[in-house]
Parts: structure tokens; sequence; C-alpha cells
């Protein structure tokens, strides 16, 4: 599956968290978070919810050259795509690749998902000897 989805609100603004009111000490999505999800909800595909475990590639197209941490980028596109029945949680999520590309106006993200194997068919973890 292929889609192609706006360029996301940062993580600090796609969050917040109230200091006062019945709300205070929680953590909540944004008025912008809620905006983007909506937009990714109405792009998204309305077929059978992904099941099995998963590998998502993010070609980032960012939409200016200002710095950004590649790490925060993936937060409110995957909990968008679970919000809109994409899969049934992000925890499917066994492979992530995030590629950042060439500046578009307005940005953009391309995801490609697909359905994979174990990626770790059977983990084994080594020790390092050390020779006497």
């Amino acid at each position: 599956m292929i889609l192609t989805l706006p360029w996301p609100p940062s993580v600090n603004s796609y969050w917040r968290h109230p200091s006062r009111g019945p709300l205070a000490g929680r953590h909540l999505i944004s008025e912008a978070g809620r905006l983007y999800r909506t937009s990714v909800w109405a792009l998204a595909p309305r077929r059978a919810v992904l099941t099995g475990r998963l590998s998502v590639v993010i070609e980032a197209y960012p939409p200016d050259r200002r710095a950004r941490d590649i790490d925060n980028l993936p937060k409110a596109p995957l909990d968008a795509l679970t919000h809109a029945g994409v899969w049934t949680d992000d925890s499917q999520i066994d492979k992530l690749t995030i590629e950042r590309c060439a500046v578009v106006k307005g940005g953009r993200l391309d995801i490609t998902i697909e359905i994979i194997a174990d990626v770790c068919k059977s983990p084994q973890f080594h020790s390092i000897q050390e020779h006497p």
C-alpha cells in the first residue's frame, strides 16, 4: 500500500499539555493534531485493516530547509494512520525506515506499507568473547 500524506505538525505542536482546569496534567492531541488526523483519515483507503507484522517506509519531503530531527517525524502520521484504521495499532510495525528527500512546496510524506514475515526469525544474542 502506498499513501501520500500531508506534512505533519511537529511533535511539539501535535500534543498539548494543559496545566490548569479539569484536563490539567493530561496529554491531549492539539487542534493542529486533530486537523492532521482528520486529513489523514480522509486520504486513507477504505478497505480491510492490515493485520500481521508490518514494514513502513516514509519518504519525507519537507516544506522548507529548516533543520528538523528526522526521528521526531513519524509519531503524528503513524498515530493518524492508526486512527484512520489502516492497521490495528502501530505496534505492528517491526521495520521503520525514514528517508529525508528534496524540499517540496507544502511538504509531503510518501508512505509505503507492506505486510512482512517476522524480521528477526530467531533472535540470538552473542557475547563478545575475550581472547586470552
